[in-house]
């Protein structure tokens, strides 16, 4: 009897683990490149110095192939316990026929087909997965599923533009105000939230008419949602999974310098927004000078907040 209580105190004592993998594919192009990788870095980065990080697991995929990321959910699949949760992060772009998602990466595509069955090998019970590719939205369908909350930047597989609700979502994650209930937890639903916000600023800022809405789903049988709410029924899921505990990152970002640093960081990357929307009016000489000049800031910028 003795030995059957301690055999139970000890697995009641058991921390659930957290599984993070993100991917970030094709850029296509220089800036694309850069700054898809960058945010994925960025994502590790956050998850590895949060205050739990003992209880994470994190594994960052920048130009991942279509078998590294196989492998990683794989080693995930073997590892997770049915306690445990699984977060999965998409960046760089998609592709979307009417009928078929695929995220392009380097070599063979991934199709949301095969990644859902990849995701539904794994034991853990709770899953989120955050598809923050263009044409984003034709993956629902194949993804949805009972305890697995689906976030996507765009509603439809019909908007393909490129998407900026990735650098939204990596702020969501180091910025304190995500956190809005003060519970020093940042939700699914509250970065969602918080980066859809941003992202809709974003265009207004710009003067842009929005090519990308992001939507959310978490029944495993509604449609995906712009504004999740107890009156369509989506939601509740998101709220209750806790996507990152606030740890070192949101201290660091109260730092005046960083602050300065971060804000410069978006200054440049809207700049590069501006004058990829301007390609088609400028001399080819003159949009290739002036990206190359706007990516080397961007990157000394990077590597000075990487300090």
């Amino acid at each position: 009897m003795k030995a059957l209580v301690l055999l139970l105190g000890a697995a009641l004592s058991v921390r659930a683990a957290t599984y993070y993998v993100t991917v970030s594919g094709l850029g296509g192009e220089p800036d694309y490149e850069q700054r898809f990788g960058m945010w994925a870095a960025d994502i590790g980065k956050i998850l590895k110095a949060g205050p739990d990080s003992a209880d994470v697991h994190v594994e960052t995929l920048v130009d991942g192939t279509r078998e590294q990321v196989r492998a990683a959910l794989d080693r995930v699949a073997k590892q997770a316990q049915p306690q445990d949760a699984l977060v999965l992060m998409l960046i760089g772009h998609g592709s979307f026929d009417g009928v078929e998602y695929k995220i392009n990466l380097p070599g063979p595509d991934l199709s949301a087909a095969e990644l859902a069955s990849l995701l539904d090998r794994i034991p853990a019970s709770r899953q989120l997965v955050v598809n923050m590719t263009s044409s984003s939205g034709g993956s629902i369908d194949s993804l949805r599923r009972p305890n697995r909350v689906v976030i996507a930047a765009t509603k439809t597989g019909t908007e393909k533009n490129a998407t900026v609700f990735a650098r939204y979502w990596v702020e969501a994650l180091r910025d304190p105000a995500a956190d809005t209930d003060k519970n020093d937890v940042v939700s699914a639903l509250e970065a969602f939230r918080y980066a859809d916000k941003k992202t809709a600023a974003f265009y207004e800022s710009q003067k842009r008419l929005a090519t990308e809405h992001a939507v959310l789903e978490d029944t495993g049988k509604g449609d995906a949602v712009r504004a999740p709410s107890p009156e369509n029924g989506e939601g509740h899921l998101a709220s209750t999974f806790p996507l990152l505990r606030i740890g070192a990152e949101a201290n660091a970002a109260k730092d005046p310098a960083r602050q300065e640093l971060r804000a410069k960081k978006e200054r440049l990357e809207q700049q590069i927004d501006k004058l990829k929307y301007d390609k088609a009016s400028m001399a080819p000489e003159e949009y290739r000078k002036q990206l190359g000049e706007l990516l080397l800031e961007l990157a000394r910028t990077q590597e000075a907040l990487d300090k």
